[in-house]
């Protein structure tokens, strides 16, 4: 585990005076995966994949690689992203943000299928005067794998990469990775699509990112698997044609065999400052315990970067497993609380949702959702069930702290148990843990807390009877391994009641680490019929198998991270 240094004020490597230990790893923590970094200017972005999630590519900006703050989502409509029936952890995969001709350029892969041999991709293109846009219409490019990226090369021309995928039984299924020339002012590829590189030693050669120093071409690569023996590697050549060299020292970067607090470190992507110091980011996890699940998902760190006198890029601070402390720029102050360390709420009272929030395959629109049919409140058109990978009336945040707690108020009135409404933390639509208000043909309106773990579903608790109608404060407490549910009627946000009952649970403290990548994996080892590569969410849905829309109003919802009053710390999770 990497320590923090002595008063966090010197750096620890002496080559590099005046610098500070300012930044903390992850700086992006929760589902923030594949990062692409890039510099225009003073301004620092990085885009990361957000799978079965809208908008699709999140966005984050920074000035000084410390103090990050989201932006939003690139792919905020049906026109440039389509998502509806995709499945469990398909939609965008790895997208690259670059900058050429005074534009934005953003490629992904939008992932239609993805279970067994087969992977069913669609690659596009599309520019844009800023990160948030407006894009143009994307162009289709060739669907031969996943990840691609844009290489603008010194003399005006571009390149398209990416991994291409074989499905064929005896062959590798990462079969190298593939470069095209991308034609910025006909918006088309061109020439043929050949193999650039066929991979390193450690297979599953993925992520490709091109660039160009001091008279060599560098393909930094991600390879090893997305899980524990993930890596970052680098090869170069003189010319795009050849030869490539691996880099002598193997992996550049790795968490692999060590007792590091950020694992599966990999997928990496470098960025010079205006002072031509380098950087990475990568992707790592936190798992709850050594080996285990990650139910934050894979998060974004940063590295600092330097090079030998023999031209391979080295991590600064020493070793090649990621450092959760980093030295940066002394201009960096790091912010006294993070933004994403500070308590969140939320009273609806914007126009339009935050940049904090994310929906479900489908992107918000006034059939289903509305911050304006009552002010103050996010009004919510119950769809299809909470197992549908189509049309769910969802909106949530990530969880970003082991320990946390989520509240909301919700008024709803059933006219039927097929309607239904509440807090729910999800993984995907087959692992979920709900506390909803629904009705009972015997008991009128109640609470139920119902449990999805691949499928099977249950009922861990009675259901509790609520008065008929009425305002319901529901609250999640999350204790590292531990979830718990709880409702209070009539009160106010934050804890207290006005007048209400206290607090009272429902149901027995729940397994949240089935909310995890590691969980969600089923099938065969080889070939997995479910992959997962999200991370748990909290938030609000909607849901009405009757068809009849019927509606849910959400207010005063408040995310608070650190372990709550009265709730106790981390616990064990279940052994994979």
């Amino acid at each position: 585990m990497t320590a923090a240094p002595a008063g966090a004020t010197t750096a620890r490597n002496a080559s590099t005076p005046g610098r500070t230990a300012a930044l903390r790893n992850p700086v992006l923590p929760g589902f923030h995966p594949d990062p692409s970094i890039l510099r225009v200017g003073p301004d620092y972005y990085v885009a990361t994949s957000t799978f079965e999630w809208c908008p699709g590519v999140r966005l984050h900006h920074s000035r000084d690689l410390v103090n990050w703050t989201p932006i939003g989502g690139a792919l905020t409509d049906e026109r440039l992203l389509p998502m509806a029936g995709n499945p469990d952890s398909g939609g965008v995969w790895a997208p690259c943000l670059s900058h050429a001709d005074g534009l934005f350029h953003l490629v992904w892969s939008n992932v239609r299928s993805l279970g067994g041999a087969f992977k069913d991709v669609r690659n596009y293109v599309a520019t844009a005067p800023h990160p948030t846009g407006p894009w143009s219409d994307p162009v289709e490019v060739h669907g031969a794998g996943f990840d691609p990226s844009l290489f603008h090369d010194e003399d005006g021309r571009s390149w398209l990469l990416a991994m291409r995928w074989d499905h064929r039984p005896g062959h590798d299924p990462f079969g190298g990775i593939v470069i095209q020339e991308w034609d910025r002012a006909r918006r088309t590829t061109t020439g043929p699509l050949r193999t650039l590189w066929n991979g390193g030693p450690l297979g599953r050669t993925e992520g490709p990112h091109l660039y160009r120093r001091d008279g060599w071409y560098y393909l930094m690569v991600a390879e090893g698997g997305t899980g524990y023996e993930h890596a970052v590697t680098v090869a170069r050549a003189r010319t795009l044609d050849g030869p490539w060299e691996a880099d002598p020292a193997g992996a550049m970067l790795t968490s692999y065999g060590t007792e590091a607090t950020l694992q599966k470190a990999g997928h990496g992507c470098l960025v010079s400052t205006e002072h031509d110091e380098w950087y990475l980011a990568h992707l790592c996890a936190r798992p709850l315990t050594p080996g285990g699940r990650c139910v934050l998902g894979r998060e974004t760190a940063i590295q600092r970067v330097t090079w030998t006198e023999d031209g391979w890029p080295r991590l600064a601070d020493g070793g090649r497993q990621p450092h959760e402390f980093v030295t940066v720029p002394g201009t960096a102050e790091p912010a006294t609380v993070p933004a994403h360390d500070a308590p969140f709420a939320d009273d609806f009272t914007a126009p339009q949702l935050r940049h904090e929030w994310a929906t479900l395959r489908i992107h918000p629109s006034p059939d289903w959702l509305s911050l304006t049919e009552r002010p103050g409140a996010l009004r919510l058109r119950g769809q299809e069930s909470p197992a549908s990978t189509h049309r769910q009336s969802l909106v949530a945040r990530r969880q970003q702290h082991h320990a946390c707690r989520a509240e909301v108020t919700v008024e709803f009135a059933p006219t039927s148990p097929q309607q239904f409404a509440g807090l729910i933390h999800y993984y995907n639509s087959q692992l979920w843990h709900y506390l909803h208000i629904t009705r009972d043909e015997e008991l009128g309106q109640v609470l139920r807390l119902g449990v999805y773990d691949n499928g099977g579903y249950s009922e861990p608790a009675a259901p509790v009877e609520l008065p008929d109608p009425g305002p319901v404060r529901l609250r999640l407490d999350v204790a590292g391994a531990t979830g718990t549910f709880a409702y209070a009627l009539d009160p106010k946000p934050g804890g207290g009641t006005a007048g209400g009952a206290a607090f009272q649970p429902v149901g027995p403290p729940l397994d949240v680490t089935r909310l995890s990548d590691e969980y969600a994996v089923t099938g065969p080892a080889a070939f997995p019929t479910t992959w997962g590569f999200t991370g748990a969410f909290i938030g609000m849905a909607a849901h009405d198998l009757t068809r009849e829309g019927a509606t849910a109003d959400f207010t005063a919802f408040r995310y608070l991270p650190g372990p709550p009053q009265g709730v106790a710390g981390p616990g064990t999770p279940n052994a994979d």
